[in-house]
């Protein structure tokens, strides 16, 4: 097999000498091949809009929102929050590393340790999940363009006739929303780049005119900050916060994959690095204040809990007003999605068929998928779509991420050969392309922190005792015990039954 050199530059970055020289690999399309270093300049501000834009969303408010429906004050949940954005952001930024130094994306990255075809395992289930918030964010966005367009053109519209249980107008706001996301998405990375840089800013003002509007209407902060906890402090916060927690952490578990993505285009590890630290923790904080107190100031003034923010700027009398508020509702909707939901299952879809799809093909198969699942099922019961699923999927994919993590720093110690990544029988072959320690690790991790999914009474798909009854208490904790199980099992696996280099 013939050796292709790689040149590490003196700030650590690596990229291959001849970079065309995959350009016969069935493992490599122009998406997946190493960024070039002068694509590479991202800067700190781009890292920081981009994470702005993806945690300003109607998701992240309804989180917070959540919590104070539970029965949290605003402290409470604020702590929650903040704190499970502080844990996340560790392994997201263990693994954003081999993005910038090799200009990889995550399921290249991945190769290094499932081996050039098992990568498809992790990118496949961390697409899919991709595929589902996409479709549920699509929804979302269609139904504030469904509103804007009611407030304007009268009942005509908004009692239009039902198809499938919903009026045909909705369904055609929805197919719009899905359209406009879809040219952005054909228009490349770079389109993204300049669209999450000026329309971050712009949600953020929203959000905000939005908080200090109801602050105003509620006669100040005092009404809103003095509503009282309805658990405490004791056992009754406890057992609500530790699975709320998980959910908080499991909410980016999906990006703390996937960043390479993103940060193979950062100028350099400090820039993606303090980008990424300065635009998650503080974006998710700030959101997650404004909306505890919109979400309290609604009951001062309307008398019950508003949690959705489409909902309430419908209650707006100026149509101006409603208007615009619900043009930065679907900015803040379309932000996250193309950013958070698309990106990533373009690479990996791209991933198992290199030559036949690229990043635009990839992006408008992961669409499709998006409206195949039916999101108006799964967003009919947010206590379900996000509680239930997060703790779930949060569970699987921080298994993944325990791999990762045990395998580069660990064990490669940062190092890989970067050409080997797309060639068969090479280094990352393993046995038949597949690494099954990191399969088995993955596996086991999920086992633990999934395989005791719960479900109160009512409120969810799973048995009330748990699919596998004594896993049920770490449930709880699904997250932490996936990502602590699929580290030490990978560890422990490769140094008892070490893999032997096929070259």
């Amino acid at each position: 097999m013939a050796t292709i050199e790689q040149t590490v530059h003196p700030d650590g970055r690596v990229e291959l000498t001849d970079p065309e020289a995959l350009a016969g690999s069935a493992y490599a399309n122009a998406e997946l091949a190493p960024t070039r270093l002068p694509e590479r300049h991202w800067t700190t501000y781009n890292y920081a809009a981009l994470w702005m834009g993806m945690a300003l969303n109607i998701p992240s408010y309804l989180l917070a929102a959540g919590l104070v429906q539970l029965g949290m004050n605003w402290l409470q949940a604020f702590l929650v929050i903040t704190v499970g954005n502080v844990v996340v952001l560790g392994p997201m930024l263990l693994n954003s590393h081999a993005g910038t130094k090799y200009g990889i994306p995550f399921p290249v990255f991945a190769r290094a340790f499932y081996g050039v075809r098992g990568a498809n395992f992790p990118a496949l289930l961390r697409a899919f999940i991709a595929c589902g918030w996409f479709g549920i964010q699509t929804w979302v966005g269609g139904q504030a363009i469904y509103v804007i367009v009611g407030k304007l053109a009268g009942d005509g519209w908004t009692n239009a006739s039902a198809i499938g249980g919903q009026p045909w107008t909705l369904w055609l706001s929805f197919a719009l929303f899905w359209l406009v996301q879809m040219v952005l998405i054909w228009r490349g990375i770079e389109a993204l780049r300049a669209f999450e840089s000026w329309a971050a800013p712009l949600v953020m003002v929203g959000f905000i005119a939005l908080a200090v509007w109801i602050v105003v209407k509620a006669g100040g902060l005092g009404p809103i900050l003095e509503q009282p906890s309805q658990l405490g402090w004791g056992a009754d916060f406890w057992k609500i916060a530790a699975p709320s927690l998980m959910g908080m952490i499991a909410f980016w578990a999906t990006l703390s994959l996937n960043m390479p993505d993103f940060t193979r285009f950062g100028g350099s590890q400090r820039q993606q690095a303090l980008g990424q630290a300065f635009g998650l923790p503080t974006t998710m904080s700030l959101i997650a204040i404004m909306s505890i107190i919109t979400t309290s100031g609604t009951v001062v003034v309307y008398g019950e809990a508003i949690w959705d923010p489409v909902a309430l700027a419908a209650r707006f009398e100026n149509p101006v007003v409603v208007i615009a508020g619900l043009v930065i509702a679907i900015l803040a909707t379309m932000t996250t999605n193309v950013a958070a939901n698309v990106v990533s299952p373009s690479y990996d879809f791209s991933n198992a068929v290199p030559k036949l799809l690229n990043y635009r093909t990839a992006g408008l198969l992961t669409g499709v998928i998006g409206i195949v699942i039916q999101p108006w099922r799964l967003i009919s019961d947010p206590s379900i779509y996000i509680f239930v699923w997060l703790s779930f999927y949060g569970g699987l994919l921080a298994s993944v991420a325990g791999v990762l993590i045990a395998g580069y720093w660990l064990i490669d110690r940062t190092r890989l050969e970067l050409a080997e990544l797309y060639q068969p029988g090479g280094r990352y072959w393993y046995d038949a392309g597949w690494n099954w320690r990191a399969v088995v690790a993955t596996l086991f991790g999920s086992l633990l922190a999934v395989g005791g999914a719960y479900s109160n009474p009512g409120a969810g798909p799973f048995p009330q005792d748990g699919l596998i009854p004594f896993l049920k208490p770490l449930y709880d904790y699904s997250w932490a015990v996936g990502l602590v199980a699929g580290f030490v099992a990978y560890l422990l696996l490769t140094r008892l039954a070490p893999a032997r280099p096929t070259r």
